[in-house]
This record gives structure tokens, C-alpha cells and sequence, in this order.
């Protein structure tokens, strides 16, 4: 299979060497001409590698809010002429632009074996948020006509699919479904032989339904502030991470990368000199997956999103965060790993704090957890390797309903 470009099949070094001189352009494009970047990176500011990065402080949602709510509308982050300003739930509001695949779409439609002779219906919407515009662009890139079908009025959805001859689907996973059942509701025939899918859980039983349906359906990773992030080829084994981002895991409520394999959220510096959000946490969880591709793209591979990061739970009345139960990990060198575990005992909220260590004090942790979490609560001790990889370090096991 060809592949979109050259860069997809670089060596690591080579890619670590392109991505560190981009990067230290990219600082310095920004420390320039994006003043709440600047702000942000501080006397920190500059690096030369990519090993320097996780010395730069993490961007959050939260200070990007404040940022644009101080100096709107992008809080000083923009750093190049935008074609677009769209909002997302928060609010938050990001830039957009219409040249050169801004995006980075192309790359994702390229994998899904989208092409010149396909007409694209695009169910993702056109309106406040830029999913719409994501998902033409990658279309554009790939030479493939687009329908702008944007979402809801599912009748005239598939009758339009039906007319023009449509051949491939953009949308969120489960849409794609309501389309064909009103279809066969309809009488009508389809040609859809091909579904890029994003904003949403692609549940395996899903896919293979489309796949029963002569539909061949991949899934990217993508945000309204960073674009694509990380993306499915047609082996299917994780995700491949985009060309135009770097991509860290890290323990949350911290800047801190984990082991490889490890479960942590995602953090993602994009090399787009028009936005160019450096650690960005984007409050999701992952992990790389090992090795390279069967389809011989030769990028970090992540598992797909796995959870959200923002483990933030109220007990006994008090606010938990992930990252004080970091600054518990930061006093006590000895511990490995921390995870909080809120439960009820009759009608009232308990907390179990355990760390992994092959030798620390339980009484001090005690004292500290008093300290940090402002809270008391049953600490355990337990060895190194013991609480689960899944990226959690507050777990919320009581029950709501």
C-alpha cells in the first residue's frame, strides 16, 4: 500500500531529529508571535530536543479558558491569521484555517483508502464546532468530493446518499447505522463502502455490523484544538500517531511521562505555527503500544482513548484531585505509584489510600495524606507492580443510583 507521504515511513532517529529542530522553531515562532504562550512557558521557554520537552509546564483547558476570558478570543495563543473561530462546550474557542490540510485529516483519509472517486457524505456538523471542516479537509487533501450532509434529518440523509451515489461516510460511529437502517427502511440502496469515524466510541460489535454490511469503517483520534492526533490504519492494531503532533503519556494531574505501556493521559504538542498549543493536555487516557505497524507506517502507536484523566472526586465533603495525589507521591521518594479508592462504609464516605513502595513508612504516608489530601484516611502498603495499569489514580467506586 503507498503511503501518504514520506514522512510516515521515516526511521525513529530520523523523526526524532526532524521533530526536535521543529519543535525548538515552533517555541520560538510562539514566544514571539503568541503572547499567552509565551506568558505561559515562562523563564522555562526554550528547548533544543525532544527529550527537553517534559521540562515545559502543561497546558490544561483550564488555563486556556481564563486565558481567552482575559484576552479574547484566543487568550493570546493564536499565533497566525485564522480563517474561522468556532466554540466548543467550555466555552472554548479555537482558530481554524482552510489551507494545506490544516488539519491534517488527509493523512487518516489516505489510510481509510479514500480517494479521487469517491463522494464523501459528511455527517459531522459545520456549525460552532470544527468538526465538519475537520473531516472536508482531510476529503479535500485526498482529492475525494465532499457532501456537507452536516447532521440530524436522517430521511433526507439517506435519500440523498442513495441519489448522488455516495461511496463513503464522515461522522460519528453510531450515525452511520441510523442512515443505513432508514435506508432499508426505505427501500433504498447504498453504495457506502468506506466510513471515517470520529467524536465517539467505536464499539467492536459496530464495526463488525458495518463490516457485515460491506462497509470497511477506521476510527482517528481528534480534538477541536489540535486536530488529528492519532489515527487507524487498515491493520487495525492501535493507533498511529498523526506526522504533525508529538504525543506524550503522562501520570495524571502531572507533566511527568510514564513508562512505555503505562497507562496515562494524553498530553499533545502541535507543530501547527498558526496554533501552536505546546503540551496541551487534552484530559484523556492512553498508552503507546510497542513496535510499529503491520502496515509498515512507522510512528508511535497509541491504544485509543481508554478514559478520562479528570478523576477529581468529593469525599467526605472534600475535593480529591489527581494532582495532590501526585504531590503525595513527590514527598515520599520511596513510592512508585498512589491510587485513592473512595467507597461507602454504612452511610458515610471512606478512603483507602494505597501506594506501591518496597519500603516506606506507613505512618508517614499517613501524616502526609492528612497533609496534602486534607483528609484521613486508611493507608496501605503494597509492593511494587500491584495496582492496576489503567491509568487511574482516584478510584470512585461508589454508587450513585
Amino acid at each position: 500500500m503507498t503511503h501518504f507521504d514520506a514522512l510516515e515511513i521515516r526511521s525513529r532517529d530520523q523523526r526524532n531529529a526532524d521533530q526536535g529542530s521543529a519543535l525548538a522553531a515552533l517555541i520560538e515562532h510562539a514566544v514571539t508571535h503568541a503572547p499567552g504562550m509565551a506568558a505561559h512557558l515562562g523563564a522555562v521557554g526554550r528547548v533544543s530536543s525532544l527529550e527537553q520537552l517534559a521540562t515545559l509546564p502543561v497546558l490544561r483547558k483550564s488555563d486556556l479558558g481564563a486565558a481567552q476570558k482575559a484576552s479574547p478570543p484566543f487568550g493570546g495563543f493564536a499565533a497566525g491569521r485564522s480563517h474561522h473561530a468556532f466554540q466548543s462546550p467550555g466555552p472554548i474557542y479555537e482558530p481554524g484555517g482552510t489551507g494545506d490540510d490544516w488539519y491534517r485529516m488527509g493523512r487518516f483519509a489516505h489510510a481509510a483508502g479514500l480517494g479521487a472517486d469517491d463522494l464523501v457524505q459528511n455527517c459531522f456538523s459545520y456549525h460552532f464546532t470544527p468538526a465538519g471542516m475537520m473531516f472536508e479537509s482531510g476529503a479535500k487533501a485526498v482529492g475525494a468530493r465532499v457532501f456537507p450532509a452536516g447532521t440530524g434529518q436522517t430521511e433526507l440523509q439517506a435519500q440523498a446518499a442513495a441519489h448522488l451515489g455516495v461511496t463513503a461516510y464522515a461522522g460519528t460511529p453510531d450515525y452511520l447505522k441510523v442512515i443505513l437502517d432508514k435506508a432499508q427502511e426505505l427501500g433504498l440502496s447504498l453504495g457506502i463502502k468506506r466510513a471515517v469515524v470520529g467524536g465517539g466510541a467505536l464499539f467492536p460489535s459496530l464495526r463488525a455490523e458495518y463490516a457485515d454490511r460491506g462497509i470497511a469503517c477506521l476510527q482517528c483520534y481528534a480534538t477541536a484544538d489540535l486536530g488529528n492526533i492519532a489515527y487507524e490504519s487498515a491493520a487495525m492494531e492501535g493507533m498511529i500517531v498523526d506526522e504533525g503532533v508529538i504525543v506524550e503519556i503522562v501520570r495524571p494531574g502531572t507533566g511527568d511521562p510514564v513508562a512505555e505501556g503505562e497507562v496515562g493521559e494524553v498530553v499533545v504538542t502541535s507543530l501547527n505555527r498558526d496554533y501552536p498549543l505546546i503540551r496541551f493536555a487534552t484530559g484523556d487516557l492512553s498508552a503507546v503500544l510497542t513496535g510499529e505497524s503491520p502496515c509498515g507506517r512507522t510512528n508511535m502507536r497509541i491504544k485509543g482513548w481508554m478514559g478520562r484523566a479528570d478523576q477529581t472526586a468529593k469525599i467526605k465533603g472534600m475535593f480529591v484531585r489527581p494532582e495532590q495525589v501526585a504531590a503525595l507521591v513527590e514527598r515520599h521518594p520511596e513510592i512508585a505509584r498512589a491510587r485513592v479508592t473512595a467507597t461507602r462504609q454504612g452511610e458515610q464516605d471512606a478512603m483507602l489510600v494505597q501506594v506501591e513502595s518496597d519500603g516506606v513508612n506507613a505512618d508517614a504516608v499517613s501524616d502526609s495524606v492528612r497533609a496534602v489530601l486534607k483528609l484521613g484516611g486508611q493507608v496501605e502498603v503494597v509492593a511494587k507492580g500491584t495496582l492496576p495499569n489503567d491509568g487511574k489514580v482516584i478510584d470512585d467506586q461508589r454508587s450513585y443510583d
